[in-house]
């Protein structure tokens, strides 16, 4: 059964909807600490679950180890401990061991960890990765997104991690649906979070329990009910919605999916703003697209 997390229930807090947050800089580029906590108030108050701060989405290549450090503290504050998941990506293992060490101590209730990015890491090196991240203590959530890393963590991978005790769950970012299936078969008890928002409707029919998502930074109210109707199974209700959201929701799977949903969450009257070299602001066919996209959800009456 189809289970989200929510306020009384602490046991799996990596469950339900965790916003993958962009993080608001200032015009000069520098963090601000302010509009990031009403950000994380303002996401909770419409109904998501919690947040992962110092991902992909909030630029955490970026940011200096004092910045990443406030931006879970931020997140932590804001939100309370269980309901924060930061991201402890790193090039080596030690690195990402000290992130979730940090995130233990600032009371985080899960993490989200990447496998090694520096290079394509084989099975042994991927295993040992995970296992040093987990002696912290902290629920680990692996991150399968063989575009960006070129370490795919297919199912049969995942069922060894989870049987080495190394991780609790997967956010799934291959776009391959049908993993799903060979995922709940190989490891039954490993919880399978929906990880590109271009795929919700068909992941949380296939059993998802949880979405680690984009798109709800700019249009958070449609995203958290087109979820809680897709875990419900409700398609009467789901799928207008996703048919209508799925211009949008695609742009989380593209390499510039940073800036789309920025530039959607200022149309949003959000704060969205700059991103941080190397990123830069959309070209402007590309931000033609997403402007009218956004405009017009927001017309009918999306928010």
């Amino acid at each position: 059964m189809n289970t989200t997390f929510g306020a009384g229930d602490r046991r799996r807090p990596w469950h339900g909807i965790m916003v993958a947050t962009t993080l608001p800089f200032r015009d000069d580029l520098t963090v601000d600490h302010d509009a990031y906590a009403a950000q994380v108030s303002r996401l909770l108050a419409e109904g998501c679950d919690g947040v992962v701060p110092n991902g992909s989405l909030g630029e955490y290549q970026t940011l200096t180890d004092e910045e990443r450090t406030q931006v879970v503290r931020t997140a932590v504050d804001v939100a309370g401990g269980d309901r924060v998941m930061p991201g402890v990506a790193a090039y080596g293992s030690a690195a990402s061991r000290r992130w979730a060490e940090q995130a233990a101590r600032a009371g985080a209730g899960s993490v989200l960890l990447l496998p090694p990015n520096a290079f394509k890491a084989d099975a042994g090196a991927v295993r040992a990765h995970y296992a040093e991240v987990a002696r912290v203590g902290v629920p680990v959530v692996a991150y399968n997104n063989p575009f960006d890393t070129k370490v795919d963590l297919t199912p049969e991978l995942l069922a060894a991690l989870h049987a080495d005790g190394s991780i609790v769950a997967v956010k799934e970012f291959s776009g391959d649906v049908r993993r799903a299936y060979e995922i709940a078969e190989l490891a039954p008890q490993l919880d399978l979070l929906i990880g590109a928002d271009d795929v919700l409707l068909e992941l949380a029919l296939a059993g998802a329990v949880g979405w680690i998502a984009g798109y709800p930074n700019a249009l958070p109210a449609s995203s958290v009910a087109l979820y809680r109707a897709a875990v419900a199974g409700d398609l009467d209700t789901a799928l207008p919605l996703y048919r209508a959201l799925h211009p949008l929701l695609r742009w989380d799977s593209k390499t510039e999916f940073v800036q789309a949903i920025k530039l959607s969450m200022d149309l949003a009257g959000q704060h969205g703003g700059p991103t941080r070299p190397p990123r830069f602001p959309l070209p402007a066919e590309q931000e033609a697209v997403v402007r009218a996209v956004t405009e017009k959800l927001l017309a009918d009456g999306h928010r």
